[in-house]
């Protein structure tokens, strides 16, 4: 397969919005867990299953931001061994960055299945309130 100094240049641009949405989910993460700490210091109930929820999601995006920014660091490493003539070198460093970038979608994915399941404890509990 020819690899050019273009190929891994393609990537640029879904690493980046990848990235953006990661620092997002973060961020509304952050925002979770400031309005609870909050609730919790005005005496409102007990949070620990929300606690552990939101403690693993962190991880969760943390990796998934981790490994996505090596993504972007061998897609790089892959054009400057392509421009310095290390051909062998530049396809590894791709391969690397691909299955890197596979590894953060996945990660992704747990978390988002993490995050739906949070809002469903929180539906469930709105439905018990209703009823009552």
């Amino acid at each position: 397969m020819e690899l050019s100094l273009s190929t891994p240049a393609l990537l640029f641009p879904a690493i980046s919005l990848l990235l953006l949405a990661y620092t997002n989910r973060f961020l509304a993460v952050a925002s979770v867990i400031r309005q609870l700490h909050a609730q919790t210091e005005g005496g409102r109930g007990q949070f620990h299953e929300e606690i552990g929820n939101l403690r693993y999601r962190i991880v969760l995006i943390r990796r998934m931001q981790l490994i996505g920014v090596l993504s972007l660091f061998f897609c790089v490493l892959s054009m400057f061994l392509l421009f310095a003539g290390w051909i062998l070198g530049g396809h590894i460093a791709f391969g690397t960055a691909l299955i890197m970038l596979l590894l953060s979608l996945a990660i992704s994915v747990r978390e988002i299945q993490r995050s739906v399941s949070a809002l469903d404890l929180h539906l469930q509990s709105l439905e018990r309130t209703k009823q009552s």
